[in-house]
C-alpha cells in the first residue's frame, strides 16, 4: 500500500498523517553515549569491572575505546535515525588532553573537559543532556551521596556541583536546555540497621548540589529513583518515594525522572506519566526495556513502550513537558544496531501515538461509550502504520526499515572488526 492510500485511511478516522509526521520531526530524543562502549567511559581503568549496580553482559567485538572511536560510531548512528536527536553524556566521558591539562578526578571536572563534545554537537546541530557519574569509581565506599564518611560524601557533592556547571556550559554553548540527571546506586545488599540516616544524608547532598547557581530555564536537574540493583538488593536509598518526594518539595529547582526499568514488575510508567503531569510542569523520562528487573535491554516496539508514547502525546508532553532520553546497553549484539533499533522504535511509538484520534476517543470515554471506544482502539491497530513510517523516514532523508542494516554491517567490517 502507498503512503497516499495510508493517509486516506487515517483521514477516515479523523487523523492527519501529515501533521503527525511534522510534529514528530521536531521532538528531541536524547541518544545515550554509553551504549557504544558498555558504560566504560574514559576516566578510569577500563580493565576493571563496573560497580554501583551497573553491569553489561556480552563481548561483541568493536566496543569504542576512545572518544574518537565513540564519536565515529555515533556519527554512523546519526546517519540512520530520523527526527531530532540530542546527545546524552555521562561525566565519565570527559575528554582529557594536553590542551585542557590532562586527567583530573571527578570532583575537579570543568567545562573545558567537555569542549570536544560541544564541538561535536555544534557541528551536527545537536543539543546535549548530562549525567553525573556516581558509580565505577574508587571512592564508592559503596555509598556516595549517602555515605556516612564525610570525606567521601564531600567528594561526590563536589562532583555533582561540578556537573551543574558543566550542564550550564553545555546549554549555553549549544543553545538548548540540558537535562542533568542525578542517580546513584547507593544502598545495601542486606537488611540495614538504619534506613533513615542514609536518606537524610542523601537529601542534604542533593540540596548542596542544587545550591550551585544555575538557570533553571537552561539546566533541568532531575532526581531518578530505583527499586533495587545488583549488590543493593535489600535497600535503595533513592527509592521511588524518596525521589518523587524530593522533586515535589523542590519544584522550583528540579524535576522528577521516570525510568521504566526502575519499578516493581507490575508497575507501568505509562500510568505514572499523567499522574505526575497533574502536578509537575515538566518531567524527564528514560526509555528502556526491563526483563524481570532493570536489565536495560534494547527498546522494542512493544505494548508498554507504545502506551508510554500514547500518554506522552495525550498529556501534551511533546510541548516541552516530557524530556525523553534512551537508557540501555547491550554488549551481546552489534552496538550500533542496538542504538539504531532502540531509537527508531522510540520514534515509531511516538508516531503511532500521534496517528490516533485521541480527542475523539476522549469524548467517547467522557460519554461512557466504552463499547465504541474499545472497538475504535482495536480497529486502528491494523491501519497501514508502516507506510506512514516509511514516508516519515524518506522525508527525514533516512533509510526505511529493511534498508539500514547493511550499512551497519559494512561499518562493522570496515571499522569495528579492526578494533582489537
Amino acid at each position: 500500500m502507498s503512503y497516499k492510500e495510508a493517509k486516506e485511511k487515517y483521514a477516515a478516522y479523523g487523523v492527519d498523517a501529515e501533521a503527525a509526521m511534522e510534529r514528530l520531526q521536531a521532538v528531541p530524543i536524547s541518544l545515550h553515549c554509553w551504549q557504544g562502549d558498555d558504560v566504560r567511559g574514559f576516566d578510569t581503568d577500563p580493565s576493571k569491572p563496573l560497580t554501583g549496580g551497573i553491569q553489561t553482559t556480552g563481548s561483541y567485538p568493536g566496543r569504542a575505546r576512545t572518544p574518537g572511536e565513540l564519536m565515529a560510531d555515533i556519527d554512523q548512528v546519526l546517519r540512520l535515525i530520523p527526527g531530532t536527536p540530542k546527545l546524552n553524556l555521562h561525566a565519565s566521558y570527559a575528554v582529557f588532553n594536553e590542551e585542557n591539562g590532562g586527567w583530573v578526578d571527578r570532583d575537579k571536572l570543568e567545562p573545558k573537559h567537555f569542549k570536544p563534545w560541544v564541538d561535536f554537537c555544534r557541528a551536527r546541530g545537536l543539543g546535549c543532556d548530562f549525567n553525573p557519574t556516581f558509580f565505577s569509581h574508587p571512592k564508592c565506599d559503596p555509598l556516595t551521596l549517602a555515605s556516612p564518611n564525610e570525606e567521601t560524601r564531600r567528594f561526590w557533592v563536589d562532583h555533582g556541583r561540578a556537573c551543574i556547571r558543566i550542564s550550564q556550559y553545555l546549554a549555553q554553548e549549544l543553545g538548548d536546555s540540558c537535562t542533568m540527571n542525578i542517580w546513584t546506586g547507593d544502598g545495601f545488599k542486606d537488611i540495614p540497621a538504619d534506613r533513615m540516616g542514609p536518606r537524610m544524608r542523601y537529601r542534604q547532598s542533593i540540596d548542596e548540589i542544587l545550591s550551585e547557581p544555575y538557570d533553571f530555564r537552561l539546566v533541568k536537574p532531575c532526581v531518578e529513583s530505583k527499586v533495587f540493583g545488583i549488590g543493593v538488593e535489600a535497600y535503595t536509598v533513592g527509592s521511588a518515594e524518596f525521589a518523587l518526594s524530593y522533586a515535589a518539595m523542590n519544584k522550583e529547582r528540579c524535576i522528577p525522572l521516570l525510568d521504566n526499568g526502575h519499578y516493581h514488575p507490575t508497575e507501568v510508567v505509562s500510568d505514572k506519566i499523567p499522574a505526575l503531569l497533574a502536578f509537575f510542569p515538566e518531567i524527564a523520562l528514560h526509555v528502556t526495556r526491563p526483563i524481570r528487573w532493570d536489565s536495560d535491554h534494547v527498546v522494542l516496539f512493544d505494548d508498554e513502550t507504545r502506551e508510554i508514547a500514547r500518554e506522552i502525546v495525550r498529556c501534551g508532553g511533546l510541548d516541552g513537558r516530557v524530556h525523553i532520553a534512551l537508557d540501555y546497553f547491550d554488549a551481546s549484539i552489534n552496538r550500533l544496531s542496538a542504538w539504531v533499533t532502540g531509537y527508531r522504535n522510540t520514534q515509531k511509538t511516538l508516531l503511532f501515538a500521534l496517528l490516533q484520534p485521541n480527542g475523539a476517543w476522549k469524548e467517547l470515554q467522557d460519554q461512557g461509550r466504552f463499547t465504541e471506544l474499545m472497538v475504535a482502539q482495536e480497529e486502528i491497530k491494523t491501519l497501514p502504520f508502516g507506510d506512514v513510517w516509511e514516508e516519515y523516514c524518506r522525508r527525514c532523508g533516512k533509510p526505511a526499515d529493511g534498508q539500514w542494516m547493511g550499512q551497519v554491517q559494512a561499518y562493522e567490517q570496515a571499522v569495528l572488526e579492526e578494533r582489537v
